[in-house]
């Protein structure tokens, strides 16, 4: 029996089976184990040389590629955009200055006939909306602070080791290691792991909840992707249906929703993943209360509320993307697709705005 990490039984035996029978539509014969077998072989390992700044970014390149050709060749392939549309009206993040947008009046050139429009954005465009964090956007302490006096900030350490004098070595300047500029193209295989059918028969999942290790492999059976597995170089998508309430003004969107489990993060670095997104705000799960430090996740880590981000981001080097936009791709049963991630290239920034795409063939019912 699967049990959530609340304690309740959510499928019987007999309801994985009739799961499976519904999801199972795996896209394998898009990526044919030989070739597959051999693409793998030519994904770089870790561990990575010393003073690494790109983490498991190092895993793309041909051998990603060639993953990504055979979604990109089938003739009933579509792209997928996974990144919800910008404006100032979209949901604000309490961590983060509003994004703000201005629209200039229309200009021309004297003596010419050109016309022509330009914005203005200003703001945490980088921690607003679909976005992408970098590997210098989390460090840790070596204890809890306990708020009072100067934040102990050149105690601070990050991926890699890097102390807070390499990475920032002054309050007001960009990073000077791990910025977003070391991290290449992500162009690789997609799989896409819908956990509010799985968990919650399509509905979105509730505030804390935890998608543990066992409900990842869980979800890898039912849909039918056991014997490929997670691929060295893969990014991961995982549906929560949290995504609908993006549209929904509901005030919940950037305060609460569920998230990884922290038994995730050791098996995740094991399979070599580059990329985690969810269609939420914080990858990790966030009950309600949390934000106001009434809360916490449940098994993190004494003083690491937000474990996955710690993991993923300090510790494994796997990057993560915010907010993606995934009802869509669920809702045609894109298990595994072509995948190209490229956030802006700003030197010394620790989060992007980005726009993830999907390319992959639909399996509707």
């Amino acid at each position: 029996m699967i049990m959530t990490a609340r304690g309740t039984a959510v499928f019987s035996a007999a309801c994985v089976a009739a799961l499976s029978a519904s999801l199972a539509l795996s896209a394998e014969p898009n990526e044919p184990p030989n070739q597959a077998d051999t693409a793998v072989q030519q994904v770089p390992l870790p561990p990575w040389p010393d003073s690494d700044e790109a983490g498991m970014a190092n895993t793309q390149g041909p051998g990603t590629w060639q993953r990504c050709a055979n979604h990109l060749m089938q003739p009933d392939a579509q792209a997928y955009e996974l990144a919800h549309p910008r404006s100032a009206s979209m949901p604000q993040s309490p961590f983060a200055e509003p994004e703000s947008n201005r629209f200039d009046p229309s200009s021309g050139i004297p003596g010419t006939r050109h016309g022509f429009n330009t914005e203005s954005i200003s703001g945490n465009i980088g921690g607003q909306g679909t976005q992408i964090d970098g590997l210098g956007h989390f460090a840790h302490l070596p204890e809890p602070w306990d708020g009072e006096g100067q934040f102990p900030s050149d105690a601070l350490r990050y991926y890699a080791g890097f102390t807070q004098d390499e990475v920032k070595p002054a309050p007001e300047a960009p990073l000077a290691r791990l910025g977003l500029e070391n991290l290449p193209p992500i162009v690789t295989s997609a799989v896409l792991l819908d956990a509010a059918a799985y968990l919650n028969e399509g509905e979105p999942l509730a505030p804390g909840d935890l998608i543990t290790r066992d409900d990842i492999q869980g979800m890898i059976e039912a849909q039918g992707l056991a014997r490929r597995g997670l691929l060295p170089g893969d990014v991961l998508y995982i549906h929560t249906g949290w995504g609908k309430l993006w549209s929904s003004d509901d005030e919940r969107y950037y305060t609460q929703g569920p998230g990884l489990a922290f038994d995730t993060v050791e098996w995740l670095e094991e399979q070599a993943i580059v990329l985690i997104a969810l269609d939420n705000p914080f990858t990790d799960p966030a009950p309600e209360g949390m934000l106001t430090g009434e809360a916490i996740p449940e098994g993190v880590p004494d003083g690491l509320p937000f474990a996955i981000h710690h993991s993923n981001l300090t510790q494994s080097g796997i990057y993560q993307v915010q907010n993606a936009q995934l009802d869509e791709l669920a809702a045609d049963r894109v298990w595994t697709s072509c995948t190209i991630i490229l956030p802006p290239v700003t030197e010394g920034a620790a989060q992007a705005p980005v726009r993830p795409v999907a390319i992959g063939s639909p399996v509707r019912p």
